[in-house]
């Protein structure tokens, strides 16, 4: 008779996350012995590491972290909501988060190669919990922003998942007072930049000639056509631009004048979804 109880076996797929039939297997191999099943299933799972490759990480979390002039935005995937709001994965991604406020990490391939100060690099940790939760796990992106002020905002899309939505957001001039607002609107209208400049002038110059396309398809007058062509491209600033959006708790006014108001300027901002 195995020795090992129902306790145990929860108490083992809590803490590695693994599958039960593999946790059960694990036990009877070590004879109930809760330590040798754990590197069981290790070993195990680092064996599957390359299979895992292949597969697709869709689900996971953000998580971030701002201290008066800096702030840290990671997002880390695995592949099901199931491992997602363990505690075992918010473990590992506030971990990968602390090493990326240390490093001042910008992007995920330098947050993997760093040192942590225990030796292993942030890459091997990463495979090492590909093994004992026996899914594939990454750390997708990572945003680090320096500025007067820096606000994180973090917004769940489920009650009963971790956060799925990361911004970070820094301000100059009197920006602290109203940066969470202008957080919260990047979090629920997702502006990919901040000013029309950073727009690549061929992707203005498609819209353009969607808009051109459109606008004769529909039998618009040729003589209407510029100004047409005009409000639509104009448009597609209003949803893409952070500066030109309509403000969400004042739709009257566009987040430039909301900021112009408070006596504000936003400098630079990151946003990530899960998956997106």
């Amino acid at each position: 008779m195995a020795n090992y109880t129902t306790a145990d076996i929860k108490a083992l797929r809590e803490k590695t996350a693994a599958g039960m039939m593999d946790v059960k297997k694990a036990l009877d191999e070590a004879d109930g012995d809760m330590a040798k099943a754990e590197d069981i299933l290790r070993v195990k799972g680092l064996k599957g590491v390359t299979k895992r490759e292949g597969r697709t990480a869709s689900n996971g979390l953000v998580t971030a972290v701002a201290e008066g002039g800096e702030g840290t935005l990671v997002e880390v995937l695995c592949e099901t909501d199931f491992v997602a709001k363990g505690d075992r994965f918010g473990a590992l991604a506030q971990q990968i988060l602390d090493q990326a406020v240390a490093t001042k990490s910008t992007d995920a391939a330098t947050l993997l190669a760093s040192t942590l100060p225990d030796g292993r690099t942030v890459q091997a940790l990463v495979d090492e919990a590909n093994a004992t939760i026996g899914e594939k796990i990454e750390v997708k992106r990572v945003a680090h922003l320096e500025g007067d002020h820096v606000a994180s905002y973090l917004h769940k899309t489920s009650p009963d998942l971790p956060a799925q939505i990361g911004v970070l957001l820094a301000t100059t001039g009197e920006g602290r007072e109203i940066a969470r607002d202008i957080a919260m609107h990047i979090a629920a209208f997702a502006p990919s930049v901040l000013t029309r400049d950073e727009i690549d002038p061929a992707v203005v110059e498609h819209e353009r000639k969607v808009a051109e396309d459109t606008a004769k398809e529909e039998g618009k007058p040729e003589a209407a056509l510029p100004r047409i062509i005009e409000g639509r491209v104009n448009g597609f600033f209003k949803e893409t631009v952070l500066l030109e959006q309509a403000f969400a708790k004042e739709m009257k006014k566009t987040v430039a004048v909301i900021l112009k108001e408070a006596g504000a300027d936003v400098t630079a901002f990151a946003r990530f979804r899960v998956g997106a």
